[in-house]
């Protein structure tokens, strides 16, 4: 039992140990991506010409074998992949190679684990469970991350399409008060930051994008890919054809905001009128069986009396 507990103990603390130096390398990277962004790194007091704020590979060898030697090689499914991370908030340049590391590490990690733990089991499993466990682990160790990854990027959105028509309604605010449609995405991106955080994440990066240079239309349709919120997807076409066409942005941006608000209340509507429907099922299943019995106890205690009589006259001698 003891060596049993040592095993765990070391098995948690090389995990954690991973997943701390995973963070720090993660974190460290931002950095340095940030850096770049904002303008490249310095060389003998000249910044480099060539802009690496469009740069989206890695620069590690072992993570450049695990990127040519896996499905991500090829360049659609590397793509589609990187949607999905960027949707569920990893935007990292290796963040692909890294999720694909660690599916594979999780699905050869569950089946060792549970092998291990064969040597030290008072029972261990024998016949077909001994090869159908770990082969079931090992797919449960694919299929997690993928799962996770999808309620990760879910969720984000959700969260995204409540935080920005409050962001919007800033925005209209900020451009009638004179701002620039830049300064607009900044002062907005320091305003909300603390009750929106991911909204706010997104602007910030539109505005660091911008002062990079990068064009407005490229930066915008960045946020889109980054979120696909239908909302936002809208809210960038709007200002992208507006630029185009030389509208005023400030008229434009009340309208579309005006016209997201009412389409929330149309949805909030639409869950209220649900609500009856939905009620249905807990009062079939569980207020009416108890109703039911209330009525009828009165009318099966009469019957109970008379078998109970009857019983008691047919022992009677």
């Amino acid at each position: 039992m003891i060596s049993l507990l040592v095993v765990i103990a070391e098995i948690l603390i090389f995990s954690a140990v991973a997943l701390m130096t995973v963070t720090g390398m993660r974190e460290v990277e931002r950095l340095l991506e940030q850096r770049r962004r904002l303008g490249g790194d310095a060389m003998g007091g000249q910044m480099r010409s060539t802009p690496l704020m469009a740069k989206r590979d890695t620069d590690n060898a072992i993570l450049k074998w695990v990127q040519a030697s896996t499905s991500i090689s090829d360049d659609n499914e590397r793509k589609k992949l990187r949607q999905s991370l960027m949707m569920a908030g990893f935007d990292s340049p290796s963040a692909v190679v890294w999720y694909v590391i660690f599916r594979f590490s999780l699905a050869l990690l569950l089946p060792a684990v549970f092998i291990l733990l064969q040597f030290f089991s008072a029972k261990p499993a024998t016949g077909m469970s001994s090869v159908l466990w770990p082969m079931a682990l090992c797919g449960l160790g694919l299929l997690v991350p993928s799962r996770a990854l999808s309620s990760l990027a879910s969720s984000r959105q959700a969260q995204l399409e409540i935080e920005f028509p409050d962001a919007l309604d800033l925005m209209v605010v900020c451009v009638e008060a004179g701002l620039s449609l830049d300064a607009a995405f900044v002062r907005v991106g320091q305003e909300i930051g603390e009750s929106h955080p991911r909204i706010s994440g997104e602007f910030d990066r539109v505005s660091e994008q911008l002062r990079a240079g990068r064009a407005r239309a490229d930066a915008l349709r960045g946020m889109v890919d980054r979120t696909g919120v239908n909302a936002i997807r809208s809210f960038v076409a709007l200002l992208i054809q507006t630029e185009m066409l030389g509208s005023g942005v400030a008229q434009t941006l009340r309208t579309y905001s005006s016209e997201l608000r009412q389409t929330r209340f149309i949805r909030a509507e639409e869950k209220a009128m649900r609500i009856p429907v939905l009620m249905t099922i807990p009062l079939v299943v569980c207020i009416l069986p108890v109703i039911v019995t209330a009525l009828l106890l009165p009318a099966l205690a009469p019957l109970r009396l008379i078998r109970s009589r009857r019983t008691a006259a047919s022992a009677a001698p």
